[in-house]
């Protein structure tokens, strides 16, 4: 285990209903580095990404974020909600809030750095009004915003952080908008300035574009790959487009039925090699879409 990597993962396993995803997984990645996850459907890249933060639970094998065990034979660490704060997550379908503005699911970043105290308060408070609370002030509260700037639960550093972030992403002027109002596109710039507000040092990002256009999937790439060179992020991106990958990834991880089956630099990934890693489905990782750009 090396303290300085910021991802290390040691022969990791998952099953599920006995079926293999993941086989003795090892891999290493640096701070500062930005890799591409590969595969056809099914070879396990979700379920890695989702083992690395902690959203599953491994079967054998230990997950190290910057030198910690997050998680080892399936058993997490102690204090794994401030380990999970060193990574953000961006989805294919976004998730986000989408009744809520947009700077509300920007502030939702800060929640995995409140105490569980602050949490526990709120929630007893929510319990112990309830019964009190008429049927029509429920249906009010329930389109309210619980970070409106009318309440306190984040602080006015907060919410100029939150503005920063919606800058540095290029939709500031969006801030006030539900999220529900936005492009595919900038709902993923949303879930990617949460990442910022969380203070994020890694983002896996889980087929980021596969639900966007191909210009709005290049500008959310680019992004990608601004913020890694800028800010030092460590990046990992499970794509299904190889040329994609070609592009934008000095290094890429191939798996196949749950197993790595290439990490090595992008460039020694060719058409000839994707034949012999995936017979015929490497059909899947170079069809026309979002490659077209490239």
């Amino acid at each position: 285990m090396s303290k300085n990597s910021a991802i290390e993962v040691k022969n990791l396993d998952k099953n599920f209903k006995g079926k293999p995803a993941l086989q003795q997984v090892n891999i290493c990645i640096e701070p500062g580095e930005m890799v591409g996850l590969v595969g056809a459907s099914g070879s396990g890249k979700s379920t890695l990404l989702r083992l690395i933060n902690g959203l599953e639970h491994g079967d054998k094998g230990t997950v190290y974020i910057f030198g910690t065990a997050l998680q080892t034979d399936g058993v997490f660490h102690p204090h794994i909600r401030k380990l999970r704060c060193e990574i953000g997550c961006i989805f294919q379908q976004f998730n986000l809030v989408k009744r809520l503005t947009v700077i509300d699911n920007v502030l939702v970043g800060n929640l995995g750095r409140m105490s569980i105290l602050n949490w526990a308060l709120l929630s007893l408070l929510n319990w112990a009004l309830r019964p009190f609370l008429k049927k029509t002030l429920r249906r009010f509260l329930k389109k309210k915003s619980l970070f409106t700037r009318e309440q306190s639960l984040f602080t006015k550093e907060q919410k100029i952080q939150a503005l920063a972030a919606l800058e540095r992403v290029g939709i500031l002027e969006q801030a006030y908008k539900k999220a529900a109002q936005l492009s595919g596109g900038q709902q993923q710039r949303v879930a990617i300035a949460r990442c910022l507000v969380q203070g994020a040092k890694i983002i896996l990002a889980d087929e980021p574009i596969a639900s966007l256009d191909p210009e709005s999937a290049r500008k959310i790439m680019e992004l990608l790959c601004e913020l890694n060179r800028e800010n030092n992020i460590t990046i990992v991106t499970s794509l299904h487009q190889v040329q994609m990958v070609r592009r934008y990834f000095e290094r890429t991880i191939a798996l196949r039925n749950g197993e790595v089956v290439f990490d090595d630099p992008t460039v020694n990934l060719s058409d000839r090699k994707l034949d012999e890693l995936y017979g015929a489905a490497a059909e899947e990782l170079i069809l026309k879409g979002h490659g077209e750009l490239v």
